[in-house]
């Protein structure tokens, strides 16, 4: 890990996706083979994968389910969010922390220049390097009271 963490450096390259025209419920099984909460949604130009939306889990409760609406005839671009926070790879943890803290977001797909597909941070994903941040901080403060107390013996 370096001294500046970049989004590229934490985010999960293997990331689950969907079409527009994937059907609702076939999203949702790619999901469930998948154990994942959501889909990053793209169009597949020339071998490039375009960044165009976001389906989550709880989308498809909230605007299916919930609402009594039969999935079978709907599609992912039926659901999805197309306006979508993004980060680039060379981006610092900070800035894409403060980006999730202020769309409050929990997922964002990593992008390259053209807006390609390279990976997803989830908020568990930067839960997780906060984590072992503070378990080294609390591992320094331990060796201080070592030190001290071989000092005073």
């Amino acid at each position: 890990m370096g001294e500046r963490l970049t989004t590229g450096e934490i985010c999960t390259r293997e990331v689950s996706i969907a079409f527009k025209h994937t059907s609702l419920v076939e999203a949702a099984q790619l999901m469930r083979q998948n154990h994942v909460g959501c889909l990053v949604v793209v169009d597949d130009e020339d071998g490039s994968r375009s960044v165009r939306g976001l389906i989550t889990d709880r989308d498809m409760v909230m605007s299916v389910i919930a609402t009594g609406l039969d999935p079978a005839p709907l599609c992912v671009e039926d659901v999805m969010t197309e306006r979508l926070v993004t980060a680039l790879e060379s981006d610092s943890l900070m800035d894409l922390m403060r980006s999730m803290r202020e769309h409050g977001v929990r997922r964002v797909p990593v992008v390259g220049l053209q807006d390609e597909l390279m990976g997803l941070v989830t908020m568990d994903d930067v839960l997780k390097i906060l984590a072992q941040e503070l378990t080294l901080l609390v591992g320094s403060v331990d060796t201080g009271l070592k030190r001290e107390k071989k000092r005073r013996q």
